[in-house]
């Protein structure tokens, strides 16, 4: 499944907020610095979705505010 993720780096918490239809807003309490956030956000999406770390890839967006990520279940 393919979901569409909107990311917010540098929050004072981590919080996923689900838009509807495969879309969340994530805020990550990482900074958006040597791919420190996206690795923060797979973590914070993986436990949400109860999936292992590994089960979620980068379709595109690594550099950009809107990802979208592949989760293999």
């Amino acid at each position: 499944m393919r979901i569409i993720v909107q990311v917010r780096a540098n929050a004072k918490q981590a919080k996923v907020d689900c838009l509807g239809n495969d879309t969340y807003k994530v805020w990550v309490d990482a900074p958006a610095k040597e791919n420190k956030a996206n690795l923060r956000l797979i973590e914070i999406m993986s436990r949400h979705l109860g999936v292992p770390f590994g089960a979620i890839r980068f379709v595109s967006g690594m550099t950009s505010k809107m990802k979208v990520l592949e989760v293999r279940e």
